[in-house]
């Protein structure tokens, strides 16, 4: 914190929930713009949608879902219609908001007419989504998986899996889905900040025993069991970079809009939370996308009425802490900067003692419990620097100083391996085929005009289709326009965003349509699309190549 304000530019720049800082011109900072609003449950949702279109059986680890209210006739439609043509199968679903988080606002029902409309669904929009009834069960409860990706950067994109996560148990026994039980939360969803309420909630200080215990727990058990806990991993790895990839779109337009190229800015990383639910055949599915996964290593604990004290965590400590301390290592600029790696040693013994010691004075004053929420996820990166040894008390920092030339090297030494595995570029090969609609993306940022923006207006959306010859005596410019307003006009009554204009996702299906029509004979969507980006991208490089030409005679 800088009260008298901050003259010199940081390395790192750590915010408690977004990016919102338009001061901040170089270094490197812990939010993506948009990030927030890609990973709610409709945006996730409809870009998950998108790529099962593409690629339905690579993306069939997302449950079936559907959007409220704009999508209800639909829903209650295919429902009845699955039912009409399987009697016996008897489904359950689960109503999530889309701004809602800790399982706030979550129900299942048994029938689209159990849909609560009071209050006014149009005020809180919805996800409606088939319930996994088959999960996985450990000790006779039901669980899910808090895995912590890193984000390393979005062009070229880098992505990073914590090696451990967590697993967070419900408190009742879990039964299937029935009228008497649906209301059941503690049975049914794995929420902590629910389960943590229940009278049944177990905080053990083994990570492998508990309401909360690690994941390397759970797959040890497995392992016993003769599981092969090495394609439960990777299964796992492969659902996490087609999340990614699914979302990057979304993600680039955002940021050109907020740091656009050829302007100085910061470049961005940032820790996601990803919910993951394993079934009885160890299938893993996506539950959720967490942009601020939660970094405490303390619970409550009620002492008396209304008095409550910090617990430490032990199995939170033993899975996030390895989680922050190796992000920092990561995106560590002074790797860069080897000629200085002796001063940026010096600096973090000498200032980040001092910043925990009042760091943690001013938590025993706090009131504000989201303060002291933000407090305690700034001082695990603080307290990672203390555990290396080499500065046990603000009384040892002078003769630390001492011994700087070979602190770098002792204070790597003293580092455990990185908890955080690499899975992209290096599975680039396996998983590239799938950027389709990221290629999609780059076209639509190609031609917004105005930087700054993220709705394409009716002049680039035409100058789009006249630049890479996309119109014809089938297919006139006047269809064109009338293409362009009735996808705009649909998308921009869905109220997602007030500004006028074409959403990207909306050019995305514009696109997928021009695809459909140019490329009928091809059987399948991707390759369809796929072609259509071919030949936009060679007549857009053919375009260039003679504007250069032009421009050298």
């Amino acid at each position: 914190q800088f009260p008298l304000g901050r003259r010199l530019p940081c390395d790192i720049y750590w915010h408690g929930v977004s990016f919102h800082d338009n001061n901040i011109f170089s270094g490197q900072v812990n939010k993506f713009p948009g990030m927030m609003e890609t990973v709610r449950k409709i945006t996730l949702s409809r870009a998950m949608r998108t790529m099962q279109d593409l690629f339905p059986l690579e993306y069939n680890f997302y449950p079936r879902s559907w959007i409220l209210p704009e999508e209800l006739s639909l829903f209650v439609d295919e429902v009845r219609t699955m039912k009409d043509s399987n009697p016996s199968w008897k489904p359950t679903f689960i109503v999530k908001p889309d701004g809602g988080c800790q399982g706030d606002g979550i129900y299942l029902i048994k029938d689209p007419s159990d849909i609560r409309l009071t209050g006014s669904i149009q005020s809180r929009p919805a996800v409606v989504q088939e319930y996994i009834c088959n999960p996985l069960l450990m000790d006779k409860l039901k669980f899910d998986i808090r895995l912590y990706v890193l984000l390393k950067s979005l062009e070229p994109l880098e992505i990073y899996i914590a090696k451990d996560g967590l697993s967070r148990f419900c408190t009742e026994p879990y039964q299937e889905p029935t009228l008497k039980n649906l209301h059941q939360v503690f049975m049914h969803l794995t929420n902590y900040s629910l389960n943590i309420h229940s009278g049944n909630f177990i905080h053990s200080d083994s990570v492998n025993t508990g309401s909360k215990r690690t994941f390397s727990s759970i797959l040890c058990r497995l392992s016993s069991r003769g599981v092969d806990v090495k394609k439960v991993w990777s299964d796992i790895i492969s659902l996490v970079i087609k999340t990614i990839i699914a979302l990057t779109p979304e993600l680039k337009v955002y940021y050109q809009s907020d740091i656009p190229a050829g302007k100085p800015g910061p470049t961005c990383f940032q820790i996601l939370g990803f919910d993951i639910l394993l079934t009885k055949t160890l299938k893993p599915m996506l539950l959720e996308v967490n942009a601020n996964p939660s970094m405490r290593i303390e619970h409550e604990q009620e002492l008396s009425p209304g008095v409550f004290e910090n617990v430490p965590s032990p199995v939170d400590e033993e899975v996030k802490v390895a989680v922050i301390r190796d992000t920092l290592r990561l995106v560590d600029p002074q790797k860069k900067k080897r000629k200085d790696i002796h001063l940026s040693f010096h600096t973090y013994l000498l200032i980040f003692p001092t910043q925990l010691q009042s760091l943690h004075a001013g938590l025993a004053g706090m009131k504000d419990k989201q303060h002291k929420h933000h407090s305690l996820k700034l001082s695990l990166k603080l307290k990672f620097y203390l555990k290396l040894g080499s500065c046990q008390s603000l009384q040892q920092v002078p003769e630390a100083s001492k011994e700087l030339p070979d602190a770098p090297k002792s204070l790597e030494a003293a580092l455990p391996s990185l908890c955080l595995k690499q899975v992209f570029p290096k599975y680039s090969k396996q998983f590239g085929y799938l950027r389709l609609v990221d290629r999609v993306a780059a076209l639509f940022i190609r031609f917004l005009g105005v930087k700054g923006t993220t709705k394409l207006g009716p002049t680039g959306f035409r100058t789009f289709i006249r630049n890479c010859k996309l119109s014809n005596s089938n297919f006139s410019m006047a269809a064109v326009d009338i293409l362009y307003i009735d996808i705009t006009r649909r998308w921009n009554s869905m109220g997602i965003d007030k500004e006028s204009g074409m959403c990207l996702q909306a050019f995305v299906e514009a696109f997928f349509c021009l695809a459909r029509k140019k490329y009928k004979s091809l059987p399948q969507l991707h390759e369809q699309v796929s072609s259509l980006i071919e030949f936009c991208e060679n007549r857009l490089a053919a375009l260039h190549g003679k504007r250069l030409v032009w421009g050298c005679g």
